[in-house]
């Protein structure tokens, strides 16, 4: 299967890998062009955009779950590290994870919730509840959390 094959960024990681880390490079970006759509008051192109994005975002985590459970994981990945200790990489990563879940649940909710409101026509309560601010943070978890799994990319294979 290709997505096992060495990738395209000239490391020892896998295909799979090297097109997810790519795209969680390009996540926070697309999420601002979404972002700046609703701040523009286009709300269709606000909602299309986010339901786009957070479907392939849902789609690249399958693809990087099954992946790492094929190719042995977290450990098997790390025997060739040398630029960190385990133990520090171990850490990174259970922090990368937390975030990450809670980014993806927090996105989830807020998306289901507003979808909610949108489609019964009641953008004027979406407008007046804390959708901007929870918008916000959710935007700053998952940035932080895309260039964390860059920068384990990185840790791993460079």
């Amino acid at each position: 299967m290709f997505l096992l094959d060495q990738g395209f960024l000239n490391t020892k990681a896998p295909f799979f890998l090297d097109l997810i880390t790519i795209y969680f490079a390009f996540l926070p970006v697309l999420l601002a062009i979404s972002i700046r759509y609703a701040v523009k008051k286009e709300y269709q192109k606000h909602l299309t955009s986010q339901s786009i994005i957070l479907f392939f975002t849902l789609f690249m985590i399958v693809i990087f779950e099954t992946g790492v459970r094929i190719t042995g994981g977290f450990i098997e990945f790390s025997k060739d590290s040398t630029l960190v200790p385990y133990s520090f990489l171990l850490s990174f990563l259970i922090i990368h994870i937390i975030i990450a879940i809670f980014s993806v649940a927090g996105w989830l909710y807020l998306y289901i919730y507003s979808y909610k409101l949108y489609k019964n026509k009641e953008l004027e309560k979406l407008k007046s509840s804390k959708h901007k601010k929870i918008g916000k943070y959710i935007f700053l978890c998952l940035t932080l959390t895309s260039y964390m799994g860059v920068g384990i990319y990185i840790l791993l294979f460079f």
